[in-house]
């Protein structure tokens, strides 16, 4: 019989291996992704002080129709993007979570770039 693994194993060992690369710093803390099956999460942390800075999600918006498609990803980029620039953050370190750099995950980053971010 063969054993297959998982793919949310392969994604959270892939994501392991990013974090021992980098972490997020107060001068350019790490932008993080997080894809559930109903909505799409991003969080801006600085892992040096462990605190969350600012976080967006498809939760609380009544107004997308769906709330794990590509549109829902960039009102997510938008929207944490405006969020950190608020704080006076401008440079993050990207960190896409074990996820392809594909679809949803491209179009939060792209549409957080759009929106004054650099990363």
């Amino acid at each position: 019989m063969v054993n297959k693994v998982k793919r949310n194993e392969v994604r959270e060992k892939k994501h392991h291996r990013q974090r021992n690369r980098f972490m997020g710093t107060p001068d350019c803390p790490r932008l993080t992704v997080f894809r559930s099956d109903k909505h799409i999460y991003a969080q801006i942390i600085d892992d040096v002080a462990r605190k969350t800075l600012c976080q967006a999600s498809t939760l609380k918006n009544t107004s997308l129709a769906h709330t794990n498609d590509v549109e829902a990803a960039k009102f997510v980029g938008k929207t944490i993007a405006e969020a950190a620039i608020k704080l006076g953050i401008s440079n993050v370190v990207f960190d896409r979570s074990g996820y392809i750099y594909h679809g949803k995950v491209q179009a939060l980053a792209d549409s957080a770039r759009e929106a004054g971010l650099k990363f």
